[in-house]
C-alpha cells in the first residue's frame, strides 16, 4: 500500500514539474504551434492518401469506392525497365550534392572563422549566403548562361588554352552530374556555412590561447580544435543529410535537364512526374513516394545506428 502511494506521489510530483515548466516555457510554446500546426496539416495528414498505392485509383471516385489491388502498383514499380537507372541517378546525384555541400560549406566556415578583419568577413559572408535567397528558376538560367558554348566559363576556357573547342556542359551526359553537384553548392555554400559557424562560437577561446603559447600554427589549431569540436554538429548534419538521398532536388534537376541528359537527370521526383501524374498513374506516383520515404526512414535509421556504434553524436 504505501509502495502505490510513493508510486502515485511520485507521478503526481512529475507530472506538476512536466506543466510548471509548460507555463515558464508558454511563449516559446506559442511560438511553435503555428509550426506544429503545419507539420501536422501539410505532413502527417497527407499520409491518409498513401491508401491510393493499394488501389486503381480513380479521380472521378471517391478514395473508398476504388478498386483494390494490393502491392500490383510496388510490382509494376520493381519491374519497370528504368526503375534501377532512375535509383541509380537519385542516389549518385544526392550523394554528390551531400559530399561536395558539406565540404566546402565546412571549409568557408574554417576560413571564416580565421579572418579576422570583421567588416570583409561580414562582407565575404553576405556575399556568399545570397544566391540561396534565389530561386532555381534564376539560378538555372544563371547557370545556363555561364556554362553556355559562349558563355564565360568556355572562354575563360579557351582563353587559358586548356580547351579547343567550348564544351556543350549542360549536353554531356558525363558532366552533368557535377554541374548539378558544384551548382547546388554555389547556391547552398554561404547558408550551409552559418550552422558551422555558429558551432564555432561555442569553442573555448582558452584552447586557441593554450595552443598558440604551445606554439601551434594556425592549420594545426584548427586541426587538433576547430575540427573536433565540430564533429558533433558535422555528425548530426550528416545522419539528416543522409535521410534526403532519396531526394535530389526536383526543381533544379528539372530546369537543368535537356533531351541529350535525360537517362543521367531521371530521378525519382521527375519519374513519378512523367510516368504518373502525366500519364495519371496517380496510384503508381503514390507508390513510389511511400517507397521513397520508407527507404529515407531506413537511411536515418541506419546512420543514426552506426553513430551510435562508433560512440558518435545522434539523433536518438
Amino acid at each position: 500500500m504505501k509502495s502505490e502511494l510513493t508510486v502515485d506521489t511520485a507521478r503526481s510530483k512529475k507530472k506538476d514539474t512536466f506543466f510548471a515548466k509548460l507555463w515558464e516555457q508558454r511563449a516559446w510554446v506559442l511560438m511553435s504551434f503555428p509550426f506544429i500546426v503545419y507539420v501536422i496539416i501539410f505532413r502527417y495528414l497527407p499520409i491518409g492518401g498513401w491508401i491510393m498505392a493499394f488501389q486503381n485509383y480513380w479521380p472521378a471516385r471517391s478514395i473508398f469506392d476504388q478498386t483494390w489491388v494490393g502491392f500490383e502498383n510496388f510490382r509494376m514499380l520493381f519491374q519497370d525497365p528504368v526503375f534501377f537507372q532512375v535509383l541509380r541517378n537519385t542516389i549518385v546525384i544526392s550523394a554528390i550534392k551531400l559530399t561536395l555541400g558539406m565540404f566546402f560549406a565546412i571549409l568557408l566556415a574554417l576560413a571564416l572563422n580565421e579572418v579576422r578583419n570583421l567588416r570583409f568577413k561580414k562582407i565575404t559572408q553576405t556575399i556568399s549566403y545570397l544566391p540561396y535567397f534565389i530561386s532555381w528558376v534564376v539560378a538555372a538560367n544563371l547557370v545556363r548562361d555561364l556554362l553556355a558554348t559562349d558563355g564565360i566559363i568556355n572562354e575563360i576556357l579557351m582563353a587559358l588554352n586548356i580547351v579547343d573547342k567550348p564544351i556543350m556542359f549542360l549536353g554531356v551526359p558525363e558532366l552533368f552530374w557535377w554541374v548539378l553537384g558544384f551548382s547546388h553548392v554555389w547556391k547552398q555554400i554561404g547558408w550551409d556555412a552559418i550552422v558551422y559557424l555558429a558551432a564555432m562560437t561555442s569553442i573555448n577561446p582558452n584552447l586557441y590561447e593554450a595552443a598558440m603559447i604551445d606554439g601551434a600554427s594556425r592549420l594545426q589549431r584548427i586541426r587538433h580544435i576547430t575540427l573536433p569540436s565540430l564533429r558533433p554538429t558535422i555528425v548530426i548534419l550528416l545522419i539528416l543529410n543522409i535521410g534526403q538521398l532519396m531526394n535530389a532536388g526536383f526543381e533544379q534537376v528539372y530546369l537543368l535537364q535537356n533531351g541529350r541528359v535525360i537517362e543521367y537527370a531521371r530521378i525519382f521526383e521527375i519519374f513519378e512526374l512523367d510516368f504518373g501524374l502525366k500519364m495519371m498513374r496517380y496510384s503508381f506516383a503514390t507508390a513510389v513516394g511511400i517507397f521513397r520515404s520508407v527507404v529515407s526512414i531506413v537511411l536515418v535509421l541506419s546512420a543514426n545506428y552506426i553513430a551510435k556504434r562508433l560512440d558518435q553524436e545522434r539523433l536518438f
